[in-house]
């Protein structure tokens, strides 16, 4: 049975930082392109990083480029999101997902992904 959680989201102020985990399982993760999404009510999900099997090619969508940091940890199935200089703009819910393909974290479009997490929310006040 595939799971992928997420965890670490919550309320900062802006210029705070979070660290967003996913753990996954039912799937061997190593094999996965990995990726963060957002979603803030009444837009569209957002690609905000994705990053390859083995971690050597990443993706940042251009607001959070130089503030968010991707990694994962294919030992422990766990995939992360380090958030920094968090802007009121960043409030949304954060999902993780899992794709298949190797190459769709270039691109990061949802439509590629195909396990995904139930979210967890960021909120950052101004």
């Amino acid at each position: 049975q595939v799971q992928v959680v997420e965890s670490g989201g919550g309320s900062v102020q802006a210029g705070g930082s979070l660290r967003l985990s996913c753990t996954a399982s039912g799937f061997t993760f190593a094999s996965y392109t990995m990726g963060w999404f957002r979603r803030d009510p009444g837009k569209e999900r957002e690609g905000v990083s994705c990053i390859s099997q083995t971690g050597g090619g990443t993706y940042y969508t251009d607001s959070v480029k130089g503030r968010f940091a991707i990694s994962r940890d294919n030992a422990k199935n766990t995939l992360y999101l380090e958030m920094n200089s968090l802007k009121p703009e960043d409030t949304a819910m954060y999902y993780c997902a899992a794709a298949r393909a190797s190459y769709v974290w270039i691109q990061c479009v949802s439509s590629d992904f195909t396990y995904w997490g139930q979210g967890t929310q960021v909120t950052v006040s101004s």
